[in-house]
């Protein structure tokens, strides 16, 4: 599995995570053992967020004994985003993790509570030590200004945002901004909501053709494309074990620059949006 600096918090991550994004809707037992299989295999970025129901205490049964080694990531929701309400929602997130503390503590969206309360918050926590770093979620171009007019170079560990083949969105302004600043981009949903590629397809094709000649499948192909440069990270969502082990053996796989070109021609990116997608 690759590693990677993840922006200010200045740690060396796994480029494949998990995603826990709906993981509370399967079977609890089995989501448990997914999330433990991928930390074997590496995978030991761990994503979750207060609005996920009850993933965060799926993720903290699944942690126990073995914190140390897991690099945990949670969300607020903007409504409780405000300068006291961020210190509370992430004391709330940290009991039912069952940890003390998180790596990054990340705002979902930009919300209506001044961007500077959030902030403070964030600060606050900081110095206590319940978060080790900060970062941000669905945050545009200019969101991303104001967060670093607020806070300075430095201080802003990410930007989680939607991410996958079908959705390129992020690559026109979105992930220059974070290379530059230094901040590490998180894609989530790198498959897609249910639209992953069909076999029969076009881009299906390609994808099963780069999946037989690297020894993967369409999807480690995927996951490879989209963690193809030095500032990206991703996070699948999984409630299957073996699904979890074949993610994590994605981090291992280097496309060529003639594989790159098949996949970018396959699923071009398009026109810049007016807005940055979430779905």
């Amino acid at each position: 599995m690759r590693s990677r600096i993840f922006g200010a918090a200045d740690r060396a991550v796994p480029v494949i995570g998990q995603g826990t994004w709906h993981l509370d809707q399967a079977d609890r037992a089995t989501a448990v053992a997914t999330l433990r299989a991928g930390l074997d295999a590496g995978m030991t970025h761990i994503d979750t967020a207060e609005m996920y129901g009850e993933a965060e205490p799926v993720v903290g049964e699944a942690i126990a004994g073995r914190r140390a080694e897991v690099f945990l990531v949670s969300k607020v929701v903007p409504g409780n985003a405000s300068r006291t309400g961020v210190v509370a929602a992430c004391e709330r997130s940290l009991k039912r993790l069952g940890t003390d503390h998180l790596d990054a503590y990340l705002l979902h969206w930009p919300g209506r509570y001044p961007l500077e309360d959030t902030i403070a918050g964030f600060d606050a926590l900081k110095r206590s030590g319940k978060i080790l770093s900060w970062g941000v979620s669905n945050f545009d171009v200019a969101d991303l200004d104001e967060a670093l007019a607020i806070a300075g170079p430095g201080q802003i560990a990410c930007n989680q945002v939607l991410y996958h083949l079908q959705e390129r969105a992020i690559e026109h302004a979105v992930l220059p901004w974070c290379r530059r600043n230094g901040v590490a981009l998180v894609g989530y949903s790198p498959f897609g909501s249910g639209d992953f590629p069909e076999a029969a397809s076009a881009g299906g094709r390609v994808l099963a053709r780069l999946a037989e000649a690297h020894g993967t499948t369409p999807r480690g192909i995927a996951v490879a494309f989209l963690t193809r440069d030095e500032d990206t990270f991703t996070i699948p969502k999984t409630a299957r074990p073996e699904r979890a082990r074949e993610n994590a053996a994605a981090g291992a796989i280097t496309l060529t620059a003639e594989d790159r070109s098949a996949l970018d021609a396959a699923f071009p990116r398009g026109p810049r949006p007016r807005s940055l997608p979430m779905l």
